[in-house]
Order: C-alpha cells, then structure tokens, then sequence
C-alpha cells in the first residue's frame, strides 16, 4: 500500500521506468559530474538497459566527459550488438580523451569484422586520434579506405585528413598539400586547415601564400595567420594583418598583447590592452602575467586591482600563469596580494593553483606561508605538492625539514617520483648530509624503481665535491650511464676549487673544455684554481686560451622586490639612481668584517 501511494496508487511499470530514466538522460550527454553519471549509469543496470542503442551513447559520451575512458569502454562492451552509432561514440570518446591510436583502430577493425561500414563521421574520429609521425601510416591507409568508399562528398573527411597529415609533423605535410591541390571543392574550413598545418610545420612564409590566395577569409583564417607571425617573432608582420583585419575579436587582441610581452615590449602590449574594447580574463591574465615576467610589479598590481574593480573574478588558468610569472621574477607582493584576494572571495582554488602559490612561497623564501598552502590542502595534495615543499625547504638550507617531510610522505601512501628525489638529494647537498644523501641515492632503483637520472647523478655528484669526497665524486662521475654534461662538469671543477685539488680539476677541465670550448667561465674558474695553488705559469696559459676564445664571463645579477619595485643589480653597476648610497653600505660592511677577522677570497 505504501509503493502504491508513493506512485499515485499503481507501481510502476517497466515502460514507466524507462521513461523516468529517459528524462535523466535527455541532458546526461552534457553531464561532467562523475558522482551524478555513476549513480544513473547503476539505475540503468538495474533497469537492465545497459544494452540498449538509444542509452548506451548517452552514457558513453558522459564517461568521456567526465574523462573516464575505462568506465564508457565498459558501456560499450555491455552492448551486444552495437551499430555504426555507437561505435563512432566510443571512437569520439577516444579521441577526447587522447587515446593511444591502437585501441580506437582495433576497436575500428572490430567494427570491420562484425560486418558494419564505416560512415562520413567514422573517419574523422579516427583521425582525432593520430597525432606524430608515427601516426602517418594510419593517416595514410584511412586516406585510402576514404578514396574506396568515396567519402571525398563530405567535405569534413578530407579536410579532418589535411588536418591529421599536418599533425604528423613534416613528414605528412606533402600529403597534406598534394590533398588540399587535388581537391575541386575547398571551403574556408580547408583553407584554414592548411594554413594551421603549414604553420604548425614552421612553414611561415608557405602559410602566408595559402593566406593570400584565399578567396574568402572567415576570423578563424586571420586569427590563425595572426598567430602564426606572432609565434615565429615577427611582431611587425602581426601588426601590419592585425591593422588589415576587417574585424577583430577577444582571440585577437589576446594574441597581440600576448605576443609584445612575450618579446619584451610591455609598451605597445599594454597600449593594445587598453584599446581592446572589451577584456575577459584571458586577456588580463596575459597584461598582468607579462608585467610580472619582466619584474614590472607594480604596473602588475596595479592591474590585478582594476581588474578587481571591474569585478573580473580570476580563473585558474589566471592563477596559475601569474604565479608562474610571479616565481620565475620573485615578485612575491603581488603573488601574497593574490592569494588575500582569493581568500576574501572565497575562491576554492584546485591542486595545480594550490601547488602554484606552494612554490611561489618556497622559492621567495617565505617558507612558513608555503606549509601553511601545504597544510590546509587536505585532501587535495598529490605528489607535486610535497615535491614543492620537499623541494623549498632544500633551496634555503632546511635538510632536515624536508627529510623529515619525506618520511611524512610516505607514510601517508603517496608514492615518491624522480622530482621527489632531485628535491632530497638538493636537501642534503645543501644541509651536508652526505650518508643520507647516500642511502636515498642508491634506494632510488632498489626500493621505488626509478633509475637515476643525469639530474640525480649532478646532485650527488654536487653533494659530494662539497663535502670533499673528490675521489667518490670522480668516481661516479665516471660510472654515469650517460655522459655528464657541463653542469655537473663545472660543478665538480668548482669543489675542486674549494679543496685545493688541482690534479682532479686538470683531469675535470678536459672534458669540460671538449664541451664548452668557448664558455669563458670556465677557463676563468680553471685560472682561478691555479692562482690559489700559486701557479701563475698556468694561470697566463689558461687566461691566453681564455682570450683565445674571443669570450668574456658575463656579470652576475641579482634582483631585490622593495614597496613593489624590482631593482636588478650586476657587478660593477652604477645606474641605479641610489647607487653612491649602496656602495657607501657595501664600504661600511666591508670594513665591519675585516674588524671580525674575515678575509675575502678574490677571484683573478
């Protein structure tokens, strides 16, 4: 009586069940919460229309959404007879979620064998998925299924084939061209297609041709030109289409501003910015991401509180760009402004954003405020969280930190990858901790089953030259599986300098030189080590071959961020308009120094 009155007085029928279960699925295709499609996807078992030909594509497409290619493959196994349909939806599937091209082909020859042609959308799902020169012989035998069955009528298969020979790199461009010359009927979605291959092989000035001869441009053609010069530098190319553009969009003015910062002119990038009639956050994220780049911070906050203003709430694809730039310039103001503001809106900020401003903090030296980020993720850490963390406290000197936070790490289950080792093997570089440096080291291939790599070989290489094992650190040195390259080499050459080893520098500076032969640094470190030997015989030699080479060491420079200004200083500089007050400073602690018995090392 109960089921009853819940349903009106009758229970309902198997024909009323589907119909209930087809108003959920009217818009599942759109669906990318996994929670809601796994919990229709169970009523469909029950409901026993798992193999149904009008469900199974729905459900397919929303796993695919959801990027859950394992779970749409298993819907479509389900289905006993599936039909044409069907077997394009799991093939679009595949492609969105960039399946290796063997198993959309197998499942492809599967559809052969079961008795099923192909149809006009069969083809281009398939060429979805070729991608690399490895790819064109599929590229090439989908071709020629293409011309058999004649699907050239619908102009969507062969420009899909123009589009997957020019992604196979330059080796199927020839295919690409001699389809695209072949074909009577071209509309403006061919045209586009060649000119995106052409300039995705580099081929600028071929793609500028094809431009030209195009009877008709739609904004995708010139959007596409447009960005092609802009990727190949050619800013005044850019300007000159971009001023021809009969009409310009968002994409538009976004790749201009984009390309003057890329290139360093934060002047016409910005003048374009305020000329864009209407700005999205694409294009405040590439202003406000190029200022910080060039360690422009205050333009940079400036911008990020008009955007503020204009009530542009920023997205993830801003956050983690900014704080990128932020990192690689040391602005850490506006990277602390940021993170106040997401705090104040209440924004619910993803691992990558949240593992952005970890780094961020880590590599400014604002350690307690990265573990903060890193303490209240909760359930969102993954691996690259504790390596940026692991990876922070081992750039400012916390060893002991960051083999503590290791330890931490595996006993919560996640799994160390290389980065993770890179990061403790730095700690112990830098914290001196030459037996722990060992013993993570040589557990790498025993315990987790990552071969060292060149970046692991430097580190412990690094470690050891410091500490004084020169012998341990040559030895090494030369059981590398691969040949060591310059970093490692200078690394090496510069602990020799610190121990005094001269023999061991000679034998290091050979190869070094066989690699660098005009790296002026290194003849430069070489006579420096035998100035400190009191050997100036080979201190005129090396600084003759140094000469030799036509190559001057370059200045070194650092950068300091005060009230959202980044000042840049290199050795000897004088154009900072504080510059007699700085070097005043730099007298007086000179001085307080000597007074405490220190005596500096100075370089020849």
């Amino acid at each position: 009586m109960q089921v009853q009155a819940a349903v009106g007085g009758r229970v309902p029928t198997w024909f009323s069940r589907r119909r209930l279960l087809e108003e959920k699925l009217t818009d599942l295709h759109r669906c990318t919460n996994l929670d809601a499609v796994n919990q229709i996807h169970a009523q469909v078992l029950k409901a026993h229309l798992h193999h149904d030909l009008f469900v199974a594509p729905k459900l397919i497409t929303a796993f695919s959404l959801c990027r859950h290619i394992a779970a749409a493959v298993n819907v479509f196994n389900q289905v006993p007879h599936p039909n044409v349909h069907l077997y394009n939806t799991v093939l679009r599937a595949h492609a969105h979620n960039a399946s290796h091209p063997s198993i959309p082909f197998n499942t492809f020859f599967r559809m052969q064998q079961n008795g099923l042609f192909p149809d006009n959308f069969t083809y281009p799902f398939l060429l979805k998925c070729c991608s690399g020169p490895s790819s064109l012989p599929l590229v090439k035998m989908i071709h020629a299924h293409v011309q058999k069955f004649g699907f050239y009528h619908d102009i969507f298969v062969p420009n899909s084939l123009i589009d997957s020979y020019s992604r196979c790199g330059s080796v199927g461009l020839d295919g690409a061209m001699g389809l695209f010359l072949s074909m009577e009927d071209r509309d403006v979605v061919t045209w586009n297609s060649m000119i995106a291959g052409l300039l995705r092989c580099a081929e600028l000035d071929r793609a500028s041709r094809v431009f030209d001869e195009m009877p008709v441009r739609d904004m995708v053609s010139w959007n596409t030109m447009l960005d092609g010069y802009v990727k190949a530098g050619e800013m005044d190319k850019a300007f000159e289409l971009f001023e021809r553009m009969p009409e310009r969009n968002i994409v538009s003015w976004s790749t201009m501003v984009c390309g003057y910062s890329k290139t360093g002119d934060m002047v016409m990038a910005r003048l374009l910015f305020d000329r864009c009639p209407v700005k999205n956050v694409v294009l405040w994220t590439t202003i406000i991401a190029g200022y910080a780049e060039k360690g422009i911070a205050r333009e940079a906050a400036e911008l990020f509180r008009r955007m503020d203003e204009a009530g542009m709430r920023p997205d993830d694809g801003f956050l983690f760009s900014v704080l990128s730039a932020c990192t690689e310039s040391g602005m850490l103001g506006l990277g602390r402004r940021i993170h106040e503001s997401m705090r104040r809106w209440r924004f619910r900020c993803g691992t990558k954003v949240l593992n952005a401003f970890i780094d961020m903090y880590a590599k400014c030296g604002c350690l307690d405020a990265a573990f903060g980020v890193f303490d209240g993720m909760m359930g969102k850490k993954d691996v690259v969280s504790w390596n940026s963390m692991i990876q922070g406290y081992a750039l400012h000197g916390r060893g002991e930190k960051a083999l503590e936070l290791f330890s931490r790490m595996v006993q919560e289950g996640f799994e160390p990858d290389a980065y993770t080792f890179i990061g403790l093997l730095c700690a112990c570089t830098h914290a001196g901790l030459v037996d722990e440096g060992r013993k993570y080291f040589y557990s790498m291939e025993r315990v987790y089953g990552i071969v060292p790599q060149v970046e692991h070989y430097g580190c412990m290489i690094d470690l050891l030259g410091r500490r004084g094992h020169l012998k341990e650190a040559f030895t090494l040195l030369r059981s590398m599986p691969m040949e060591p390259n310059s970093i490692i080499l200078s690394g090496l050459l510069n602990a020799c300098r610190m121990h005094n080893d001269v023999d061991l520098a000679r034998a290091v500076c050979e190869q070094l030189f066989k690699l660098e032969p005009a790296d002026p640094g290194n003849y430069s470190l070489m006579s420096n080590i035998y100035a400190q030997a009191g050997d100036w015989k080979n201190v005129a030699n090396v600084r003759l071959q140094m000469k030799n080479t036509g190559g001057q060491k370059p200045s070194g420079a650092s950068s300091i961020e005060v009230e959202e200004v980044v000042h840049e200083f290199t050795v000897f500089d004088q154009s900072h308009p504080k510059s007699d007050d700085i070097y005043r400073m730099i007298d007086r602690l000179v001085q307080d120094l000597k007074q405490v018995g220190y005596v500096p090392m100075v370089h020849q």
